[in-house]
């Protein structure tokens, strides 16, 4: 065991025999033997399921550029499969796939179509044993799909050049896991840091070769994020960093490189000395002719939870890019830049999804003449590639679009015409709305309905959802304190709640509606959906003022519904795990609390985590720069002001925060005498896959509420 000394401090370091303690210890209890749910209770939770399972999922829409035929990928029983169809004719649609029979399962996703949309490109494992993807070429025809590629390792992405003649996409030639800091990490042996590093580089394969072929064009030193192709079809912009690429996403540059070219670092934010300085950058998008680079910046926890502000760079670079939502109340996400003169870019703001549109001064002009809503919906709404990305073409979006009562559709929009002025109370009016699909038809919600809440905290204007219990009449009169909450915390901190249907994540808010519960799920400061300020309002001051606006939606949720002062409840995951194990050391309010995969003290977590580089933009420096600012925010530090009731689940291999925190915290809490529970899940990272995995901390969160927070009488 293996220990360092910081300002004085103990802090626990990374333990090989600590975490197999851990791990094989399973569950490390203080807690009297757990209430069991009911089986009216075990009936709820299997009724949310059932109504989740029921369900089908659709994973990404794409649009053919003629606008004629409509491409998704739903998932089945075996993995995933995609259909084909005239557009406003899918119940017709027909399966494209690189299976030798019609029966052969295999999984097949990612799909791009070509320019000319005679052909579909997509990643398929039905040749390769072992489950390895390569690329093929449907004609969608009867003709078999070429396969592309031979590859051995991780892909994604894959995009045509815009003449057609060679397609893109993200490589890890031999990876041992997805890339990214989600996935369960690797265990660790040999030398840190510098054996087995996986670098994600962009491959390009020719369709007039005569053989499978892919060749790796960026440089071998450069792990690569995302990348857009220059409209001249010979050079690509790409995000990427130093490796390994799961930690320095956080210090990514723009790149533009000519293929068989060098890269050339246009932009890198750490050098800027305007607004963008030390914040993240994704999503380049290259103008129509080629002069320049859209790029949203913001202040990002993880990389594909995009969120931040639209800018702007001449492809040649520059000291400063040009920031063309400055002080907007809202957070970009993704930018669509095809048409000369215009830029189209999704947004949050508030509890809406948006489209809307940048209209520049010329085509040739940075700067905007002015900035409009095309539609919005109290809804989340994505193509699948990436973060409320569409698929656009020929003047029409489709877009996957789902509510907290509405199941996953195949949704169509389309612009009524340039002389349509949508007035302010309904900036719909100008566009077309058409439901495509009609999969989960007859698919009810096995939860209660959610409202929008907006309250204010110390001058911000927050917003949250508020799920009421199943079965709960607004209409009807009820006596006071009769229900109990519990208020969930999002990750992030940078992202927000988005209303969207139920996917049966561990801590389901779905699940503890249906158990009786009214559920809070808060957009405090450092949330998106209230511009770039919000988002980074709280920097050096985790714990604090989001804190204050969780407390303070908990007051006007109090204010205006039949909840039970005692049996108010906590719980979250990742940043909402911090958030929970830090609130019970700050109030007494909460009277259990669940924190998953959360983190007890920074100053420790910053030599034990694999993404180091996300604290530096929040935190302001490096724990051994300025400790001060950590211990600020650390619970551990507060630990004897606990006395809530937690139960600490976490991941054995989980890489952005690592078990040792969830064990640091529970091991105080039964020093403490403090009831509380660990359950360690093997072979689970930072995003549990295993289903009975989902279920078991599902169960075992009800259980605690349960029992911590009992009806009375």
């Amino acid at each position: 065991m293996s220990w360092l000394t910081l300002t004085g401090r103990r802090c626990l370091a990374t333990s090989a025999a600590l975490l197999i303690w851990a791990f094989l210890w399973v569950s490390a209890s203080m807690a009297e033997d757990a209430r069991q749910l009911s089986p009216a209770e075990q009936a709820h939770i299997d009724e949310v399921l059932h109504s989740v399972n029921r369900g089908r999922f659709i994973d990404q829409v794409a649009v053919s550029p003629d606008g004629k035929r409509l491409a998704w990928v739903e998932e089945s029983n075996a993995g995933e499969e995609i259909r084909v169809a005239a557009m406003g004719e899918l119940d017709k649609s027909q399966r494209v796939t690189a299976a030798a029979a019609p029966d052969e399962s295999c999984d097949e996703s990612e799909i791009a179509w070509s320019p000319d949309s005679a052909s579909l490109a997509f990643f398929s494992d039905c040749a390769r044993e072992g489950g390895q993807p390569d690329l093929y070429l449907s004609q969608l025809d009867d003709a078999p799909a070429r396969r592309l590629t031979g590859l051995r390792g991780y892909v994604d992405a894959p995009a045509f050049s815009p003449d057609g003649k060679e397609i893109a996409f993200l490589y890890v030639k031999g990876a041992t896991r997805p890339a990214g800091a989600l996935a369960a990490e690797t265990s660790p042996a040999g030398v840190i840091g510098e054996d087995d590093v996986e670098i994600q580089r962009v491959a390009v394969t020719r369709l007039d070769a005569d053989a499978p072929n892919a060749l790796e064009v960026t440089p071998a030193n450069l792990h690569v994020f995302e990348f857009d192709w220059s409209p001249d079809s010979k050079s690509l912009a790409y995000i990427a960093a130093d490796p390994p690429g799961e930690n320095n996403w956080w210090v990514a540059k723009l790149y533009t490189q000519e293929l068989g070219g060098a890269a050339k670092a246009i932009l890198a934010s750490a050098e800027d000395s305007g607004p963008l300085h030390g914040l993240q950058i994704a999503v380049p998008r290259w103008s129509p002719d080629g002069h320049a680079i859209a790029f949203i910046g913001g202040l990002m926890s993880d990389q594909g939870v995009t969120g931040g502000d639209v800018y702007v760079v001449p492809s040649t670079g520059a000291q400063n890019p040009i920031n063309l939502t400055a002080g907007r109340h809202e957070t970009a996400s993704w930018i669509s830049w095809t048409i000369p003169g215009q830029i189209d870019y999704t947004a949050l703001a508030g509890g809406f999804s948006q489209l809307r549109t940048l209209v520049l001064r010329s085509p040739s002009s940075l700067s905007v003449r002015n900035n409009v809503v095309n539609f919005q919906f109290p809804s989340s709404i994505g193509a699948g590639r990436l973060e409320m990305s569409l698929s656009y073409e020929r003047g029409q979006f489709a877009f996957i679009k789902s509510s907290f009562s509405e199941p996953p559709e195949i949704w169509y929009a389309r612009d009524v015409g340039a002389e349509c002025s949508a007035p302010a109370d309904n900036p719909n009016a100008c566009y077309e709305f058409r439901q495509l699909s009609h999969f989960n038809e007859g698919v009810q919600p096995a939860w209660g309905k959610t409202v929008s809440l907006a309250w204010t905290s110390e001058g911000f204007h927050v917003q949250g959802w508020l799920m009421l219990p199943k079965g709960y009449d607004p209409a009807k009169k009820y006596p006071p304190g009769k229900y109990p909450l519990i208020v969930e915390v999002h990750g992030g901190p940078s992202s927000a709640v988005v209303p969207r249907w139920a996917r049966g994540d561990p801590l389901s808010p779905e699940a503890f509606s249906a158990l009786g519960y009214f559920v809070l799920e808060p957009n405090p400061r450092g949330s998106y959906g209230q511009g770039e300020a919000f988002t980074q309002a709280n920097r050096k001051d985790f714990g604090y003022g989001d804190l204050r606006d969780i407390l303070a939606g908990v007051d006007a949720v109090e204010a205006r519904f039949p909840i039970d002062a005692g049996r108010v409840g906590l719980t979250g995951w990742s940043y909402g795990g911090f958030m929970t194990m830090f609130a019970i050391t700050q109030t007494h309010r909460f009277k259990a609390a669940v924190a998953g995969a959360g983190i007890s003290d920074w100053l420790s977590y910053y030599g034990e985590n694999s993404i180091d580089q996300w604290m530096i933009p929040f935190f302001g420096a490096s724990v051994y720069d300025d400790p001060a600012v950590y211990a600020k925010s650390s619970a551990i530090d507060f630990i004897k002001q606990a006395r809530t009731p937690t139960l600490v689940v976490v991941g054995d291999r989980d890489g952005e925060c690592p078990a040792p925190q969830s064990f640091e915290f529970w091991h105080a809490l039964r020093d403490l005498h403090v009831p509380t529970e660990l359950v360690v899940y093997p072979n689970e990272g930072h995003g549990f896959v295993n289903p009975a995995h989902r279920r078991d901390v599902l169960e075992r969160a009800a259980e605690w509420f349960a029992r911590y927070m009992p009806a009375s009488g």
